[in-house]
């Protein structure tokens, strides 16, 4: 045991005092938070609105086109041929024709520029005609906006658990998140760790240092080591991760906020003093414009502490079942162009989990969803997916003991190779070859 902790330090402090691991701890979460929040600048700061002229022959729209945020209209009083020889001196971003039976054909509607518009103007135009063709055929027939609206529904349901503690709100678009979050976690830890103990591995049997390690040090023990060492490494990275992302995302919201237009906050405002004088039911939108509320109460709807304690579950289930083979993959090879007919076999699984995590989203107490979440090879994603949406105990405590047995079933099938593999070299590897070397006598 203690060779074994020597190991985990070793492994530990070298990856940790890397300039790659403290550039790539800092710069994922600044990259993260800097894209979404860069995004949302633009969409607060950079409101271009575009001048549009048009030429209206059926007379229907000369005083209904109103100006918005996005649109400025110009009406020219000329024919169409007149409009295009002067649009160019016009500095418009687009010409629109409208024909005089715009009406009956919808479809002869003309946009004119000086290159391809953007498919957001060109949205933007269709979208301010079809409005006013709408509002001209309902008035024709009779039917005003106030009847219109009143005729609109919106359905927003509330979903509640039955069970024997009672009945509880719960929501199937936060279950649906978080699972899918968690499950990409893993399936990207599983990956990018798993790969670093192969690499590892292998750098360490090209080197020959192995050779000096192994003189003091069993096989199995290197290879424990090494596996855990590097877990707790993507432990600690994912914890600064989260620190770091919370920390950030807080900052940039504090800033945007700063930065929000006058009118945006003014707006706010004026919605906030109408709310405090109004009964909650009959709030516009209440309980569902207010997003901030929504997200929260769809987080506390689901057990956070079962999810949290089964992700470090999985994540280091899933992890330490997979790593085994990877480090005795790099056992195996000499140099990293040789891993990869070896890494096949092991990815193919773990990519197929992801794909059948989608299928699993859409139905998690289907057949699909119970086989796949008890399969060692795949139970770390698929089991993580089902969780936020409610699994019963026994599934998940059978799901927990076959992963217990398969990590245990492939460390002994990894170090079995591992001790003849790490001090193999020269020779290449088959698969015929792996299987004799689980039952050499060493």
């Amino acid at each position: 045991m203690r060779n074994i902790l020597l190991v985990i330090k070793r492994e530990y402090m070298v990856r940790v005092k890397k300039k790659s691991f403290l550039i790539m701890t800092i710069l994922a979460p600044v990259l993260f938070v800097g894209g979404y929040a860069l995004v949302i600048w633009m969409a607060i700061s950079s409101v271009d609105s575009k001048l549009v002229q048009v030429v209206d022959e059926s007379g229907l729209f000369t005083n209904e086109f109103k100006d918005s945020e996005s649109l400025k209209f110009s009406f020219v009083n000329s024919s169409i041929d007149s409009a295009k020889a002067h649009f160019t001196d016009s500095h418009a971003n687009a010409l629109v024709y409208i024909p005089k039976n715009v009406i009956n054909s919808p479809k002869s509607v003309r946009i004119y520029a000086p290159k391809n518009v953007s498919m957001e103007l060109k949205s933007d135009i269709e979208k301010v005609i079809e409005k006013q063709i709408e509002n001209i055929k309902l008035s024709e027939a009779g039917i005003t906006h106030k009847i219109l609206e009143d005729s609109r529904v919106n359905v927003s349901s509330e979903t509640i658990s039955l069970s024997e503690e009672g009945e509880k709100t719960s929501s199937s678009g936060a279950a649906t998140i978080i699972g899918g979050i968690c499950a990409f976690l893993i399936y990207m830890s599983v990956f990018i760790y798993g790969t670093q103990v192969m690499r590892g591995v292998t750098e360490e049997k090209t080197s020959r240092i192995v050779e000096v390690i192994i003189s003091s040090v069993k096989p199995y023990q290197l290879m424990m080591g090494k596996i855990i060492g590097v877990a707790l490494v993507g432990l600690t990275q994912f914890v600064l991760w989260i620190f770091l992302t919370v920390s950030l995302t807080s900052a940039a919201s504090a800033v945007l906020s700063s930065k929000m237009p006058k009118d945006s906050q003014q707006i706010q405002q004026e919605m906030g003093k109408m709310q405090k004088g109004m009964p909650a039911s009959n709030m516009p939108g209440a309980g569902v414009d207010n997003p901030v509320a929504e997200v929260l109460g769809a987080v506390n709807s689901l057990n956070i502490p079962l999810i949290i304690s089964c992700f470090l579950f999985y994540y280091l289930g899933g992890y330490l079942f997979y790593s085994a083979l990877f480090g005795a993959v790099g056992a195996a090879v000499d140099n990293d162009a040789d891993t990869q007919q070896f890494m096949l076999p092991i990815t193919l699984p773990i990519i197929f989990s992801f794909i059948f995590a989608q299928l699993v989203l859409r139905d998690p107490d289907g057949n699909l969803a119970f086989w796949t979440s008890m399969i060692p090879f795949t139970s770390p994603i698929i089991m993580m997916v089902r969780i936020p949406f409610g699994v019963p105990a026994w599934q998940i405590a059978l799901s927990m003991t076959l992963l217990v047995l398969g990590f245990m079933g492939t460390i002994w099938l990894a170090s079995r190779i591992y001790r003849v593999g790490i001090l193999m070299y020269g020779k290449k590897v088959t698969y015929k070859e792996l299987a004799k070397w689980i039952f050499y006598k060493v």
